[in-house]
């Protein structure tokens, strides 16, 4: 109804503008559509002027006609194309800004979890989906559909939820004698609303905040002017051809409507629509427990103005109101999304080990280079610490021990069988060849040093060669040894250790001429330290020189083993046997050991082997012999030596 009377009220202020449409009067008729938008139309096309032209002020959305069409209500965006709709226009600026205005409420207090009220029809459906378009390009919106009633702001339960609640409103503004013109509308015209003039305070006559009103106001005014256009253009026609106008000649003039309206705004038409204004308003609580809407903010085109401090939250405080899904994800985390939920719903991962990410909200972590690796924090790349075995750190110090401790004991051996170098014990089984042994033992403890401490090119090639001598100069030993017991007037023993040596040397040279053992780094177990070994850049040349130590000792074990039980005053075949058994089991547990250790490991895992078939050597050869003569010295006689090799002797031909 008031609508009605805007309209009404609009025309009677025209006609009386002497500089508007002057000699003019303009006139109206009014038809119920009983809020059907089809009757509307047919009334509007029922018009005996329908040939000449009609200027229709309504909320309608079938504009398929011809004559020009001013809505004060038509909000849909799809109305703004010329191309389908070239008749219309309207003073409601399209969904689009409300839309991208709500966004950007949104988007500046960082809300990602929101419940939008919309009305539950086309329009509120178009303009849900264009508000989910814009906040999506920005980060996330989950939607509730609601229905809106129209005593909405009055209900008191609805007052409990919807306190604090922000909005996008259509631009108020006052029209100047309305509010009078409506409390003295007089009974004899309108009998049902005579007491308006004596009531306080009405809706029907509460002008203070007139929002569609004021788009029917500029409806007629915007009519009014094209038609003041047209008649300045035609000042020589007569007022009866202002009658019978065409509707294209006043279509053509409302796209030139460019006027100040009464309240002194610009008023122009873009296209069908005019510039978009808006007003942001918050729902606050009244006394009475209701809510009134309280301006805090406007939206002129694309520029939103807002007065945050004017907020009533329903929290009561003054702080912005968290409202997200998820939290932001700290540095050193990336987002993971939750399957079947808003891509705003998502979980923090930590970043892994040698990745980062150094922002709030991080899709993904970055790998560090690879010289780098991550810190605690998973937010920064740093350098990484060079590793390698060292004297300084617990391992390297325990193998180092062992090395020192195995050659001092070996040089103990040395001493004892050096002091009683004339006893049976010692002399029975080729002192030489012990005491040659014996250093040898000797050279592979030590030699296990070698490889503790930070690689280098020289380092990395001696550690290599003088664990290969050593230890074929002890195995070359033993098949010596176990020779002179199959056949004790065997010559020129020394001369068959010195071939076997002679042939590693070879071996030994061709590879470490050809492909050494380089250091390198090893970037790929220690995380944020990069290991430094001594890589074997050919695998062909390491495996030659492990395969003719491992030629030497099955060949020194199938001997030993064969004269195990031959008669002999003192025989070491079986204590050979006993002990490259275990220097057999060692390397072979040493070599897929090897291959599968990470960084500075695979370096602790050969000098284990080394001490470890060292140390059974030692113990398994020398330990019998030095326990006879240390603490048994009455079996170290010669006599107890013959009565020993009789019994053997006479053991063996009666098993015979």
């Amino acid at each position: 109804l008031k609508y009605m009377y805007v309209m009404a009220f609009a025309v009677e202020e025209i006609n009386r503008n002497s500089t508007l449409l002057p000699g003019v009067k303009l006139g109206y008729r009014i038809f119920d559509s009983c809020s059907r938008y089809p009757w509307a139309l047919q009334h509007a096309l029922g018009c005996e002027y329908f040939k000449t032209c009609i200027i229709a002020v309504k909320n309608v959305n079938n504009i398929s006609v011809s004559f020009p069409q001013i809505s004060y209500f038509a909000s849909c965006p799809c109305l703004s194309d010329r191309s389908k709709f070239p008749n219309f226009f309207r003073t409601i600026p399209s969904d689009i800004y409300q839309a991208w205005a709500m966004a950007q409420l949104a988007i500046r207090f960082h809300w990602t979890w929101i419940g939008a009220v919309i009305v539950n029809n086309d329009y509120g459906q178009l303009a849900i989906q264009v508000y989910v378009f814009v906040v999506t390009l920005y980060q996330c919106f989950y939607k509730y559909h609601l229905h809106i009633y129209n005593d909405l702001l009055q209900d008191l339960v609805t007052s409990k939820v919807a306190s604090g609640v922000l909005g996008v409103a259509i631009q108020s503004s006052k029209i100047s004698g309305f509010e009078n013109y409506l409390r003295n509308l007089h009974p004899r015209d309108t009998p049902s609303y005579s007491y308006f003039s004596s009531s306080l305070k009405h809706p029907f006559t509460d002008t203070s905040q007139l929002r569609v009103s004021y788009n029917v106001y500029l409806a007629v005014y915007a009519a009014a002017h094209a038609l003041h256009i047209f008649a300045h253009n035609f000042f020589f026609l007569e007022k009866s051809s202002l009658l019978n106008f065409y509707c294209f000649q006043l279509l053509q003039h409302l796209n030139k409507v460019n006027v100040t309206t009464p309240q002194g705004e610009m008023f122009y038409f873009q296209g069908a629509d005019i510039p978009a204004k808006y007003d942001l308003v918050n729902w606050q609580n009244t006394p009475e427990g209701t809510l009134k809407l309280v301006l805090i903010g406007r939206v002129d085109g694309f520029d939103l103005i807002l007065n945050e401090s004017a907020i009533q939250w329903s929290t009561g405080s003054n702080q912005v109101p968290v409202s997200v899904c998820s939290e932001s994800c700290p540095p050193g985390t990336r987002v993971a999304t939750r399957k079947g939920e808003p891509v705003c719903c998502f979980d923090c991962i930590p970043c892994a080990e040698g990745e980062i990410s150094n922002t709030t909200g991080s899709p993904h972590c970055e790998r560090c280079p690879s010289e780098f690796w991550s810190d605690a924090e998973r937010t920064a790349c740093i350098l990484r610490q060079v590793d390698f075995l060292s004297f300084n750190e617990t391992l390297g110090i325990t193998l180092a021990t062992a090395a020192v401790s195995g050659a001092t004991v070996t040089t103990a051996v040395f001493v004892v069988f050096l002091y009683y170098r004339q006893t049976p014990v010692v002399r029975a089984n080729n002192s030489e060849l012990s005491f040659l042994l014996l250093v040898s033992l000797k050279l592979c403890f030590l030699c296990s040093l070698v490889f503790i401490g930070r690689p280098s090119v020289w380092a990395c090639r001696f550690q290599q060669a003088a664990f290969g001598i050593s230890f074929v100069l002890c195995v070359s030993c033993l098949l010596v040894k176990t020779i002179v017991v199959l056949a004790v007037l065997i010559k020129y023993k020394l001369l068959l250790i010195l071939k076997c040596n002679i042939i590693y040397v070879i071996i030994c040279a061709v590879w470490l001429s050809l492909s050494p053992p380089v250091p390198q780094q090893d970037l790929g177990f220690q995380g944020s330290k990069v290991t430094l070994k001594c890589a074997m850049a050919s695998v062909v040349g390491f495996s030659l020189v492990l395969g003719y130590i491992g030629l030497l000792a099955c060949t020194c074990l199938l001997l030993a083993f064969l004269a195990r039980k031959l008669p002999d005053n003192f025989n070491e075949a079986k204590l050979i046997t006993f002990s490259m058994l275990i220097f057999c089991a060692v390397w072979v547990a040493f070599v897929p050991a090897y291959v599968s250790s990470p960084g500075k490991y695979v370096v602790a895992v050969e000098i284990f082997a080394i001490l470890a078939s060292s140390y059974g050597l030692l113990l398994c050869i020398f330990a019998p012999k030095c326990f006879i003569i240390l603490l048994r010295p009455e079996k170290n006689t010669k006599k107890h030596l013959m009565e020993r090799g009789k019994n053997c002797q006479n053991h063996h031909q009666s098993a015979v």
